[in-house]
């Protein structure tokens, strides 16, 4: 039979400081642990099926004594009653890791969100602009509360105070919302409805963005003016004004313009394909280049180790400001994307297009199904012709009464 261990008091016990291993009794196996750093705990020593463990009471003088003793003689039960209190404690541990993982806040959904979808973006800017503003409008309110936890008074918190004031980014956050909510329910970290859903949800307590968004148009020059501007444009140099002087030309935006590369042109063909990833509806889109688009890229000078048309001086795709930077030196109140809506009001007035052509050439998404019909070709010999006309309208404006008329043929598709 094991030698019993002298009962120690609580006076002798406090006097155990070097370190060491020290039975206190009372309860066979009860020991105080003393470490070399002069830490102290209580373990009781047991025999749990065939194998010796150690199990931790505690730490001294946390737990007392008395405390310990009581402590032992329950676990001391458990083992008697064919129980391992060790596994039960280590089952416990996993059950509350298990449930923790489940607790996500919502600013760690948001980011591992923004990280699933990140190749959804067409470039890294829209990829930082949709993070960017949960961090200004959402994690501020809502970040550290658990994802789980997110109802509609939560949402109404973000959204209310930007909601008239800056309605496009409100309308925007509420979007980002409800794409963080549904990522978390679908990925088992909250359940039941999107708070953040717009269809009878929000817009019951809400005023519609269309009602209330103040449209803030782009500035441009009136659209008859725009012949007198590219003249004036064609005498300055540089690259900017060169893709500003593209920009005009083919009606496209400013990014899809400064990001293009040369292997997207086929000089032959006269064909410019700009990729899904560049372009807003995020399909792809042919731009048939006039003649005066052609010479004009015979025109820019191509760097070495450059693969985009209009490089940086440092290298690179140009900014959009080098590009803003061309109007405001030549004194118009315009912005580069201004003369998208000078080609709009030149087809208009100028000519006899079907809208659908012009539309085309803008890169409008086509909702209405009749418009969809047209697309099918895209249009391309319409819409070659067009651009052409506009070319020559921007280095004839004398000829601008000039209408010019075009059918499309609807049996075709």
């Amino acid at each position: 039979m094991p030698k019993k261990a002298k009962e120690l008091s609580a006076t002798e016990v406090r006097r155990l400081t070097e370190s060491g291993r020290y039975p206190v009794g009372g309860v066979a196996g009860l020991q105080l642990l003393v470490s070399p750093a002069g830490a102290r705990s209580w373990v009781l020593r047991i025999l749990i099926g065939n194998k010796r463990r150690d199990i931790g009471l505690g730490g001294f003088p946390d737990v007392t004594l008395a405390g310990a003793r009581e402590r032992a003689r329950e676990v001391r039960k458990q083992v008697e009653a064919g129980a391992d209190p060790i596994a039960e404690r280590k089952a416990l541990r996993d059950a509350i890791r298990a449930e923790q993982a489940k607790v996500l806040s919502f600013e760690d959904a948001a980011r591992r969100c923004h990280e699933t979808r990140k190749a959804e973006f067409s470039n890294a800017k829209h990829r930082q602009d949709w993070i960017n503003s949960l961090e200004r409008h959402a994690f501020k309110v809502i970040g550290e509360l658990p994802v789980a936890a997110i109802d509609l008074p939560h949402v109404l918190k973000v959204l209310e105070p930007i909601w008239q004031s800056k309605t496009e980014t409100a309308t925007r956050v509420r979007q980002r919302l409800e794409s963080v909510l549904s990522w978390a329910t679908v990925s088992g970290h909250r359940t039941g409805d999107n708070p953040a859903r717009w269809d009878a949800n929000l817009d019951q307590l809400l005023p519609a963005p269309n009602k209330i968004r103040k449209v803030k148009h782009h500035k441009a020059i009136p659209w008859n003016e725009t012949p007198a501007f590219i003249d004036a444009l064609r005498k300055r140099e540089g690259m900017g004004a060169l893709v500003l002087e593209f920009i005009i030309l083919t009606a496209a935006r400013s990014g899809e313009v400064r990001f293009a590369k040369w292997d997207e042109i086929d000089l032959a063909a006269k064909i410019w394909s700009v990729p899904a990833e560049r372009m807003k509806a995020r399909k792809d889109h042919k731009v048939p280049l006039s003649p005066a688009a052609v010479e004009l890229l015979k025109r820019v000078p191509r760097m070495d180790g450059s693969d985009f048309i209009f490089t940086a001086p440092r290298g690179g795709a140009l900014s959009d400001m080098s590009v803003s930077a061309v109007c405001r030196r030549m004194e118009v109140e315009a912005t580069p994307h201004g003369f998208r809506s000078n080609f709009k009001d030149w087809a208009r007035n100028r000519t006899a297009y079907p809208d659908e052509v012009s539309e085309l050439a803008l890169a409008h998404v086509n909702n209405d199904a009749t418009r969809a019909a047209y697309a099918r070709d895209e249009l391309l010999p319409q819409r070659t012709k067009l651009m052409s006309d506009w070319a020559k309208y921007l280095a004839k404006p004398e000829k601008a009464g000039t209408v010019t008329s075009i059918n499309i043929n609807r049996s075709s598709n």
